[in-house]
This record gives C-alpha cells, structure tokens and sequence, in this order.
C-alpha cells in the first residue's frame, strides 16, 4: 500500500472545521473543484488525501486553481517590500522571498491565505529527517546519502537566516519580527516548502535559433518556488493517476488515467528515490513498489577497491595517476547511480572503470592521444543495463563487485534487534514493532541493499 507522509494535525475546535473552513475559501478565490472529487480524511493512505466519487475518465480536469489564489512573492500582501530589496534577498536557495511571504501571510491574522494556511496549525508534526537528532539520523540512515544532505541542509538554512533573512527583518520590524519570526519557523517553513510546493517548469522556446540562444536559455534560472492550495493536498505515488498542468491563466490537475470510484487520486512529484522523498517530503513508499529507487556507490569506493588489488609500488603509483587524470576529467568525483534496471550515470561509470582498469601501456597512450575515441552512448548504456552487466570484462566486473560489497558495509546496524539486510517489510508483525521513523528508515535501506544485493549477483565471477 502506497504511504505519505502524515499530514499536519488540525485542531478540530466545535466553532470552526479547518477543512470545512478552507473549501469554502476555494469557492470565494474561484477555485473550481469537480464534483467528482472530494477532500477527505477517510479512505485516504494519509491524513489528507483526494478521492473519486465517480469514475474519472483519462483528461477530466480535476480542479482548477486561479492564479490569484496562488501564494508567493509575487501575490503576498508585501509583494512590493519585497520586489523594491530583491537585490538584499538572493541566496543560494533561491527561497527567501517565498520563505519571507510565508512568515509574514502564517502569522498575520489577517493574511487572504489564512484559512488555507490555518490546516497546519503546529509545524512541529513535520517529520523530515532534518528534524530528527542527529544521533538518530545517523543511525538509522546510515549509509544512505540523507544525513549528509541533512548536515548540508541545517548548514545552509542558519546560514542563509542569519546572514539575508535576520538583517532584511532587523530593517523592517514594522513587516516582521525577530522574536516571533525565529529561525525555528524559518527552518519549519523550509521544510513546509519542500514538502508541499510546486515548480513551474521554463517554458521551451519554440524558435529554433543559434546555438547562443541555447546556451542562454540553458543559463536560466529555475522559476521560484510557490504554494497551491488543494494541489498539495493529493498524495504521491510514483505510479500516479493525476498531473498538475500550468497555463497562463490557471493551474488544472488533469486525470492520467482512468480512476474508479472510491479510489485515491494520486499526484506525483517526479522521478523520486525513497532517499529523496524521505529527505525532501518526510514519507517514503513501502519496498519494493518504488520503481524509481536508487543506490549510489561512491567512486572513492571503485578507487579504495582498485588500491586493493594494485598491488606492487609500480600499480600503487599507476593508480594514483589514473586517479589524479579523472580528477581532471569529471568536474566532480561523486557518485555512480544504479536504479532497479541498471547504472543511470552510466556514461561516468564507462569512464571511471576504462580509466581505473588501464595497464600502463594504455594508460601512456592514452594520455598521449589526450583522450581516446568515444563509444556509443547506446552501446554503453547496454553494456550497463541489467542484461548487459554479466558481459562486462573480468576486471570492470570484480571492481564493480567489490564497490558494491563495500558500499553495503556503509550501513551498519541500525536497529538493536533488526537486520535490515534481511528487513522484516513483509513481516506485518515485526513491522508493527517499529516506529515510524524506523520503519520509515528500513524503506529506504531496502530498496537501496536490495540494488545492491542484485548488482553483486550480475557482477559474480
């Protein structure tokens, strides 16, 4: 069964339901809901969710969603505060415009958003790993990639609150105030930000100019984050049944694929790893129905194996020359991604194995000819897929081999009485003992071990 990350609880005070409260606001801002479709709290995998009341056919629009009743920093009540010091406001995030309209719309009692922003009435409820301990991030997530990004992330948000946002509201403590606008909600409006807005993707240009038109329009910045009510009420699966489709006047959630009566209606927030929905939305899908998981090997893994076998002073110092020129050659020594069906950075992958694995003749000649000549992408991609792993030479195959086993050993033991190489995610009982965030933590180690575990057994001797 599909999960999401429990929704906010709402005080549901005799005067005035939340829910309730906040449709009748989407009628008054013109948002259009099919009759369709309802907002429920029952029959939902999580607190809040969408369901059919009727079949849906394939291309019935949903809801549709005004412009106006969007929420960022160009509809907030101190739009023009913030356009007149957008020079003060740039940070490396991007966010701080959006993330200023959110502190001054959540705590003013007059905000046009408050009874849309009135369904999280305490914050605290969010549970991204950024707001476990860092003992337990460590702990149970050893391993995969999130409490590294976590550290980077908390890094980064005091930094960005301490050196734009506590100046800019220290200069206009007639909008905002540092007592009550702390970086505790400025770190809880971040998560709030991840976990519930939208994008809007660039618009493609239709014209088909030279190539320094494609290089600018590389060099655009992604549009800022923004909020949309009802939209962020859908859960996600990565096997989804709605989309949210942009045009100039209006945002329309669009059936994908026929829905029945009584079923949930699923949005979905891209092509995400458990490690990415945990990280960035707080919840994860149960293992293994996540088609999209990842795995990622570190390449100083590759090079820690290839030291291994190299032997003699002459293959130590062959190596760290091989070392140094794919330094050179990749702007970043990072990672190698596999998915369920084989390496997704597969080109890097070619290049470090060709690399690692060249004698010293080959490796002379190959510095000699600055290069050497490109294979086919397509060619390469098979070599990496699945089917093609068990083909790969002996060396390239025990590289990736060792990598693997060295990568599993990252995870450690998470759990005092749980082995997550042989995770109970079938056993409802040995589930059932687990909190929430272990549990939630075992989703994640699975399907990364379980990719692992398969790309050992292609790579075999």
């Amino acid at each position: 069964m599909a999960t999401k990350a429990k929704r906010l609880k709402v005080d549901d005070g005799p005067e005035v339901d939340p829910l309730q409260n906040f449709l009748q606001w989407c009628n008054r801002v013109g948002l259009d809901l099919s009759n369709k479709v309802c907002v429920s709290k029952e029959g939902t995998v999580a607190e809040y969710g969408m369901l059919a009341k009727d079949n849906i056919e394939e291309g019935e629009v949903l809801f549709t969603i005004p412009r106006s009743a969007l929420l960022h920093q160009e509809t907030t009540k101190v739009s023009a505060l913030l356009d007149k010091e957008k020079s003060c406001l740039e940070s490396s995030s991007g966010w701080v415009p959006l993330l200023l309209a959110l502190l001054y719309e959540y705590t003013s009692p007059q905000s046009h958003w408050k009874p849309y922003l009135s369904l999280w009435t305490d914050f605290k409820t969010l549970d991204h790993p950024m707001f476990w301990s860092k003992e337990e991030r460590d702990r149970l997530l050893s391993g995969t990639g999130i409490p590294e990004a976590v550290d980077t992330d908390l890094a980064n948000i005091q930094r960005e609150y301490s050196d734009v946002v506590l100046p800019f509201i220290a200069k206009h403590r007639d909008v905002w105030n540092p007592d009550t606008h702390t970086l505790e909600l400025y770190t809880q409006l971040v998560a709030f930000v991840m976990a519930y807005s939208f994008q809007e993707p660039q618009e493609e240009d239709d014209d088909e100019n030279d190539d320094d038109d494609e290089e600018e329009e590389e060099e655009k910045a992604p549009n800022p984050p923004m909020m949309v009510p009802m939209a962020d009420m859908l859960n996600h699966v990565s096997k989804h049944n709605a989309n949210l489709e942009f045009t100039p006047d209006s945002l329309k959630m669009v059936c994908v694929r026929p829905i029945s009566k009584g079923e949930e209606v699923f949005n979905t927030y891209g092509q995400m790893a458990n490690w990415q929905l945990l990280h960035m939305y707080g919840f994860t899908e149960p293992y293994p129905s996540n088609s999209n998981d990842t795995a990622d090997i570190p390449i100083t893994n590759i090079y820690k194996v290839a030291a291994q076998g190299a032997g003699c002073d002459v293959g130590r110092r062959l190596l760290e020359e091989q070392w140094e020129m794919l330094g050179q050659m990749m702007q970043e020594k990072g990672a190698v991604v596999f998915g369920k069906q084989g390496c997704l950075t597969d080109t890097e992958l070619h290049t470090v194995l060709k690399v690692l694995c060249m004698s010293e003749e080959e490796f002379s000649e190959f510095k000699a000819n600055e290069g050497w000549e490109e294979d086919e992408e397509d060619e390469i991609s098979l070599a990496f897929s699945n089917e093609g792993l068990p083909g790969l030479k002996a060396s390239w195959k025990w590289l990736l081999h060792e990598a693997a086993r060295l990568t599993l050993r990252s995870y450690g033991d998470w759990a005092e009485g749980v082995d997550s190489h042989q995770a109970p995610t079938e056993d409802r009982v040995a589930l059932g003992g687990l909190s929430s965030r272990q549990q939630k933590a075992l989703q994640v180690r699975c399907g990364q071990q379980s990719i692992l575990h398969r790309l050992m057994e292609l790579t075999k001797s």
